[in-house]
């Protein structure tokens, strides 16, 4: 029985501040990529980013928090709650259906086996092995939350972020069946407070630091300590009498309530809380994340809006001596962009490797990564690489001709023979993807090398016109057509990944760049040197990659009325057919395109009466074929060696849309995909030159289909069919008999995709399947 494995994922951390976690071992960490829990080992050498994803939320994962190194907790916008196990090697979940709207907040305390849920629903609960406790917020929202220990107890405090400025103090006495009670808030923030994090003490009886971070760009530190009693307090009435000392002067406001301003709250009678202990001014937008260093040292780790990351640590070790002045807290270090945002800055961040790496995802779902070179004051970092992904679905893929890259995007795009991969996403970029191998393990992992085109508009479809040309289109009435610059050939030449005859490679620009407020790349030969010989000997950072691997755009095609739908090119890299919306069969035409004028070549292939959704042509480009909204199939003759087509055939057969259609490599069949829950495998008849169907019934529409090339053992093909929930069905067939095929195995939800599969292609070999989906993850299947 045929297996199927990943050999590569691509997929981006949702947007949502708890999103991703880490272990407490610090090596694994799982965040949410739109249904799917994606899991990354930092250790893993060398590192091939995602390595499995876990499917079980109906919802986009808002957040995760981990229980121990082979358990954790993960919520989603619909409410649900799954905790996740793993048995030998194999991750099993467990369903809770904890609030009626989306989690907001989400927060584990191992040590006394209680997760807390905060939700859109205005509703928090804490969670237990005995009971379930609803706690009330005042009809405020849940931003934030997390659970510690009181300083030389087992009581438990609950800190909730909420949405009127202010954080919540909940505590529970120790004890399974004491209630949480509300007992302090905190105010102090002029924004929400998105954030939390406590820092364990030390020793048992030390301080306990709570730290917030706000949309007001600042940071509070919040100190929990022991209340230590003098001789002349022995008594609890002498306690209660500095508990009212304490509460400081009554200030009016004006709408006429009264605030009382608090320097400590009592929280217990064995402990007392500062209520402020210092503020961290260094990031010039709203404050989004916060996590404490698993070290010795006090280090807090931050991340904004701003695109930035801040280190911070006290000046001096904070000493329990309340005698003794508190500490000043500094900006040891700075990381990220300098100088404003970009794409939303950093959405989270988390320590891994126990506090030897910094890490954080930015707003298009990719991460960056900073490692520590060594300890103490001498301590430096540098920025290595991590993993990045798509924010929105994919919508096609397209192999390159010499079998080194593989573009992808949406709606078209016959794919070729390949080993590097691009592929374009409704996050409107088009980014190229490559095999590298290891020289020291021989180990292949594959990585994003390129980001050639970031778009304004939504991309749909990319084809390759050579090696190093590209053409995609959006959602815009334009093809456009790229070139590689000569930085990303020294890339891919240094690193082993493909090489090129001089011919190919003389007179191109060094790099491209975006002006402002325009949507094309233009080239130029600017640049920092060092930025330049770096990225000729290693593979692009996520900075770089966003900022210096553009394409040059050397072309521009216009002709359509409607924004472009799909797109195609010809075997021999002549010609390209396009596409565009249409509601009337006026606009439901294919227009031709002579690559090397970029000029009309023929008449519009006419016949479909609503939008055509897939074009494709046959292996030796003698026939185009053509699928549509209109239920519809039709077939195009070249007329002699003329660039031009004429109608030679119709039919339909498929009782809803058809959405893809795909060639055989030998030419003799085709097949079309259908909403209808069927495939179609055609044949032509030799007698009349008619066209008949061999139905493959299955259990959910088909969404794409595509054929691998012919096993030169057995003689079989296989077609992988993908379907709307996100299966793949993988069929096979003998070359001698095109009418007969049988499943040879079906690729689950998780393993294969958990949405609408939008393009399939075989690798050369048939060992190999590249896939993309509404989900947001591109991968590549080994077929077994």
């Amino acid at each position: 029985m045929a297996e199927a494995a990943n050999v590569y994922i691509s997929a981006a951390t949702n947007r949502f501040t708890q999103a991703a976690a880490v272990s407490p071992s610090g090596s694994l960490i799982a965040f949410g990529s739109s249904n799917l829990v994606a899991l990354w080992n930092l250790e893993t050498l060398p590192n091939p980013g995602v390595y499995k994803t876990l499917f079980g939320h109906e919802a986009a994962v808002t957040c995760v928090d981990f229980v121990d190194d082979d358990s954790f907790v993960s919520g989603d916008e619909k409410g649900a709650v799954l905790h996740w196990l793993l048995q030998g090697d194999k991750w099993t979940c467990t369903r809770l259906h904890a609030h009626s709207k989306g989690i907001s907040a989400l927060c584990v305390h191992s040590n006394s086996h209680i997760l807390a849920t905060g939700s859109s629903d205005a509703s928090t609960k804490v969670w237990d092995l005995i009971a379930t406790q609803s706690l009330s917020l005042g009809g405020r929202y849940p931003l934030s939350m997390k659970a510690n220990f009181l300083p030389g107890s087992k009581n438990i405090m609950l800190a909730i972020a909420t949405t009127d400025r202010s954080i919540q103090i909940w505590t529970k006495a120790e004890g399974a069946t004491s209630p949480f009670v509300k007992s302090a808030s905190l105010s102090g923030h002029d924004d929400w407070v998105r954030c939390l994090a406590f820092r364990e003490p030390p020793e048992e009886r030390d301080v306990l630091i709570l730290a917030s971070g706000s949309h007001d760009s600042t940071i509070r530190l919040w100190k929990i300590e022991p209340f230590k009693q003098t001789e002349s307090d022995g008594s609890t009435d002498a306690l209660l009498d500095a508990f009212e000392a304490s509460l400081g002067e009554v200030i009016d406001e004006g709408g006429g309530g009264r605030q009382v301003s608090l320097k400590r709250h009592i929280v217990t009678l064995t402990t007392v809380f500062d209520n402020f202990d210092a503020l961290l001014i260094g990031h010039e937008a709203g404050v989004t994340s916060l996590t404490w260093r698993p070290t010795s040292v006090p280090t807090l780790l931050s991340t904004s809006t701003d695109s930035s990351a801040i280190l911070w640590s006290p000046s001096t070790i904070i000493s329990n001596d309340q005698d003794e002045q508190s500490a000043i807290w500094i900006n040891i270090q700075r990381f990220g962009d300098i100088g404003g945002q970009r794409l939303g800055g950093f959405i989270g961040g988390l320590w891994g490797c126990q506090g030897g790496e910094a890490l954080a995802w930015g707003w298009s779902g990719g991460w960056r990564r900073w490692k520590s070179s060594d300890g103490g004051k001498s301590e430096k970092w540098a920025e290595t690489h991590a993993i990045s992904g798509h924010s929105g679905p994919v919508k096609g893929l397209a192999w390159s001709p010499n079998g080194r890259f593989l573009a992808s995007t949406g709606y078209g795009g016959y794919l070729c023979s390949g080993k590097m991969l691009i592929y374009a996403r409704l996050d409107q970029t088009t980014r190229l993807h490559a095999p590298l191998t290891d020289t020291t393990t021989g180990v292949t992992t594959w990585h994003e090398l390129a980001r050639p085109q970031v778009h304004g508009f939504d991309l749909l479809s990319v084809c390759f016109l050579n090696n190093l040309k590209f053409v995609s289109i959006g959602d815009e009435k334009v093809a456009r057509v790229f070139e590689a610059p000569k930085s990303f050939v020294d890339v891919v030449t240094t690193l082993n990944v493909a090489s090129f005859d001089e011919d190919e490679i003389q007179d191109r620009p060094m790099r491209a760049s975006v002006p402002p407020l325009g949507l094309s790349n233009k080239a130029t030969s600017e640049g920092p040197q060092e930025i330049s010989e770096m990225l000729s000997t290693t593979r692009p950072l996520e900075g770089e990659l966003a900022a210096s691997t553009l394409w040059p755009e050397v072309e521009k095609v216009f002709g359509h009325g409607y924004e472009s739908i799909t797109l195609a090119t010809s075997h021999a890299r002549d010609i390209v057919a396009s596409a565009c919306k249409s509601t009337s069969a006026e606009h439901a035409v294919i227009r031709l395109w002579d690559v090397k004028t970029w000029q009309p070549t023929g008449e519009p292939l006419a016949g479909h009466a609503l939008t055509v959704t897939r074009i494709a042509f046959s292996p030796d480009d003698k026939l185009v074929l053509s699928v549509s909204r209109d239920r519809t199939w039709r077939l195009f003759e070249r007329e002699g060696d003329a660039k031009q087509y004429k109608p030679i055939g119709a039919d339909k057969s498929h009782a809803r849309i058809i959405w893809d259609c795909a060639w055989s490599h030998e030419g003799d069949i085709f097949a079309t995909a259908s909403r209808d829950k069927t495939v179609k495998i055609w044949k032509a008849s030799d007698a009349d030159n008619k066209w008949s169907a061999t139905t493959l019934k299955l259990p959910e529409a088909a969404t794409t289909v595509d054929f691998s090339p012919a096993c030169i053992e057995n003689k079989r093909r296989y077609l992988a069919i993908g379907l709307e929930t996100g299966e793949i069905l993988v069929y096979s067939g003998l070359i001698a008999q095109p009418t007969v095929w049988s499943q040879d195995m079906s690729i689950p939800r998780g393993v294969a995709h958990v949405n609408q599969v939008y393009r399939l292609s075989w690798r050369p070999g048939g060992a190999e399947l590249a896939s993309c989906s509404e989900d947001g993850s591109l991968r590549i299947l080994r077929i077994r």
